[in-house]
């Protein structure tokens, strides 16, 4: 994604996409890999998928031993939602500001800051021997930050339409601190966990969501094709507000049928939705359809956690891999591919290597949400747990080995 890209993000687009000019920025004289926010927290976004998934697997089969800051379970997830994660939004966020407030993007020795800030989070939760309040405030300090910075560019450049996202990510700072204070005590992190992956979903629906008809519209345009998608309308508004309401009941109330009732509402009016994206025609360029998948998961995901809390279908926690594993992992590798693409210089085109990862990440996701007996697991739990982290950590090593040397490097157009 090119940051003329990015700028058109939550933006009406007329019946032929005209892009606002890209602002001019002073050149950048230092190291390439700080030019921009994306270069470093996603190549580390990828290295650090590629790692921890394969290293939770090894632990889960007994393979390895290893002492965390909190057990093995929780750390798991915490480095999932509160590792990984936030080191893909940086990566579109600080990408994203200065083209949406023409103000001066972070980047030089405030942008290396701010990923060693990142990585230091990852290495005191990894280890017992900092402290773990040291680890705590070290690791909750990034989402802080960044939020900070969000909320200081909304603020400076007057652009309020962007206050959701600042919302959003501070909800996601504030779901960490929770994690850290319920595992401190020994507590449950079930709360936290819930409102983690609420903020996700709800960021997977508005982002991804006008992503996904933006670059399909471009698409479109490009090809020739007539009846554009609509990037926002009425059922759009419809469709998030749905899904907002299901997460806040499930973050509320996660064993109600009414909250199951309304998490399958809400599928099926995200899957109208995309419905009306006609992704199916963008098979002609998986660096578009992929986003159309992406997005189709997240319908999967309100769908499958509705029927969990109904009592059919899939476990709960199979379900919330529909998510973590289906969702997230295949869009935000759709926006991190595009990224590293369209603002390196590149040609917007998915290469057979991007391809494959495509097929990886979705394959791995697939065996992960039908994973049988995961409590108490058997020969086969291991066997299709370490084929599906072969396909998904894979996917993300093979982004790391790709994409590198364009992250690392100067733009081609430079």
């Amino acid at each position: 994604m090119s940051t003329k890209e990015i700028q058109v993000i939550h933006q009406p687009v007329p019946a032929v996409q005209q892009e606002a000019d890209e602002p001019t920025f002073p050149r950048y004289e230092g190291p390439a890999f700080l030019s921009y926010g994306f270069r470093p927290f996603f190549l580390g976004a990828a290295l650090f998928a590629g790692l921890v998934v394969l290293t939770w697997v090894a632990l889960f089969a007994g393979q390895i031993q290893a002492e965390f800051l909190y057990p093995a379970r929780e750390w798991h997830v915490h480095e999932m939602l509160f590792g990984y994660l936030p080191a893909l939004i940086a990566g579109f966020l600080l990408t994203a500001m200065p083209n949406w407030t023409d103000r001066m993007p972070l980047r030089g020795v405030p942008l290396l800051l701010m990923f060693l800030l990142w990585l230091a989070g990852r290495a005191f939760v990894a280890s017992p021997w900092f402290g773990s309040s040291a680890a705590a405030v070290i690791d909750g300090a990034f989402l802080v930050v960044l939020a900070a910075y969000v909320w200081r560019e909304i603020i400076a450049a007057r652009i309020w339409g962007r206050a959701p996202i600042g919302m959003l990510v501070s909800c996601f700072a504030g779901a960490n601190i929770l994690f850290h204070l319920s595992a401190l005590q020994g507590r449950p992190t079930d709360f936290p966990e819930r409102l983690a992956l609420s903020v996700m979903t709800l960021m997977l629906t508005v982002i991804g969501g006008r992503l996904t008809p933006t670059f399909t519209r471009e698409f479109f345009i490009n090809e020739k094709l007539s009846r554009l998608p609509e990037v926002f309308s009425r059922v759009d508004g419809v469709a998030i507000v749905l899904v907002l309401v299901g997460a806040i009941s499930w973050i509320a109330q996660p064993e109600s049928q009414s909250t199951g009732v309304m998490l399958i509402v809400s599928g099926v009016a995200s899957l109208v939705r995309l419905i009306r994206w006609k992704g199916w025609l963008t098979w002609k360029e998986p660096l578009v359809l992929i986003l159309h998948v992406g997005y189709g998961w997240v319908g999967l995901f309100l769908l499958a956690l509705g029927g969990s809390i109904l009592g059919f279908g899939l476990s709960t926690a199979n379900a919330v891999h529909v998510l973590t594993s289906g969702a997230m992992g295949t869009m935000t590798l759709a926006v991190m591919t595009r990224a590293s693409l369209g603002h390196t210089g590149r040609p917007r085109h998915a290469d057979q290597l991007t391809v494959a990862m495509y097929l990886l990440v979705n394959a791995g996701a697939l065996l992960r949400i039908f994973v049988p007996n995961a409590e108490t697991p058997t020969v086969l739990t291991h066997a299709i747990l370490g084929l599906s982290a072969f396909g998904w950590s894979g996917t993300y090593l093979l982004f790391a080995v790709h994409y590198g040397p364009y992250l690392v490097r100067p733009s081609l157009d430079e």
